[in-house]
């Protein structure tokens, strides 16, 4: 409109919301969750104070770095999407060298804080996490494949072993565990998203599985990684991980995101992938914390 002009905030406050925005904290908020929760089930009682603390400080500071250096990667993707336009590179309230510098110090300032307060180990997992999200997923993967979010999810499922790691400096098999998981979840929470989001995946040019396989296709592997989710999400039960509190809620949980899932197949409808979408996050949380419970019951 003629004599409008745009302006933006300029306190610090409003500054450092726009690199809060950068670093994507409800995602972020996951990450964190999930790895605590390996640190609490690697523990027999209570995690150590400074493990607790300088690894979920770390860990916490590398995905906000690997969230900015994949915002960067894409800000002309996301000035072409409804649902990312709004973030702070495409709409010009930091610009790429800031991003750039940002990424850098937290996700530098996070590896210390592994490295010397953590251990050694843990700080490499981390790195390699990062590497895979902003590197292989971002770049590599997801501009040239439809299977990227299968692919790519590996370090998208990597943050309950950074939380092992951090409290006993292995990566066991429960720990894994854990990490298979998340994997398995990651296709049908992300897919429920690109189904009602599949126009703007195809019109920023990403082959989003619904953009190359179509509608149909994404409905049935939406069902059946479900359906795989859950004869996963067993595995801790059977081999004496868990007792009956977290395998009953296990059960009801299963139960209820394969009924989402089975009506996405059925109805083909936006309003279902929606529901999906938000329930894959209440149900990741609900699981883990189910775990986390159950461990200390026992």
């Amino acid at each position: 409109m003629a004599g409008t002009i745009l302006t933006l905030p300029r306190g610090p406050t409003e500054r450092l919301c726009r690199y809060w925005r950068l670093t994507k904290p409800r995602v972020n908020t996951l990450i964190v969750f999930c790895a605590v929760i390996g640190m609490f089930l690697a523990a027999p009682g209570m995690v150590p104070l400074q493990a607790l603390f300088a690894g979920t400080l770390g860990i916490a500071l590398v995905a906000g770095a690997a969230a900015a250096v994949n915002c960067l990667i894409e800000r002309e993707i996301d000035a072409a999407m409804a649902r990312t336009r709004g973030r702070p590179l495409p709409s010009g309230e930091l610009n790429s060298l800031e991003t750039l510098l940002f990424s850098g110090l937290i996700g530098g300032a996070g590896l210390l804080l592994l490295n010397v307060f953590v251990n050694p180990f843990t700080m490499w997992l981390t790195l390699a996490t990062f590497v895979g999200y902003a590197i292989v997923y971002t770049v590599i993967l997801k501009p040239r494949t439809p299977q990227n979010i299968v692919i790519g999810g590996a370090s998208g499922a990597m943050p309950p072993v950074l939380g092992w790691a951090a409290v006993t400096g292995q990566a066991p098999g429960e720990a894994w565990l854990l990490f298979l998981v998340i994997f398995m979840w990651t296709p049908p929470h992300f897919w429920s998203l690109a189904l009602y989001r599949s126009q703007e995946y195809a019109n920023a040019g990403l082959p989003m599985l619904p953009v190359v396989r179509g509608r149909q296709y994404t409905e049935r592997c939406i069902f059946a990684y479900t359906v795989g989710l859950a004869a996963v999400t067993l595995m801790p039960f059977a081999i004496g991980m868990s007792g009956w509190p977290y395998l009953l809620a296990a059960i009801i949980l299963d139960a209820i995101f394969i009924a989402h899932a089975w009506r996405i197949l059925r109805q083909h409808e936006d309003r279902a992938a929606r529901a999906t979408f938000r329930w894959s996050i209440t149900y990741l949380f609900l699981l883990f914390a189910a775990l986390l419970a159950d461990h200390y019951l026992k």
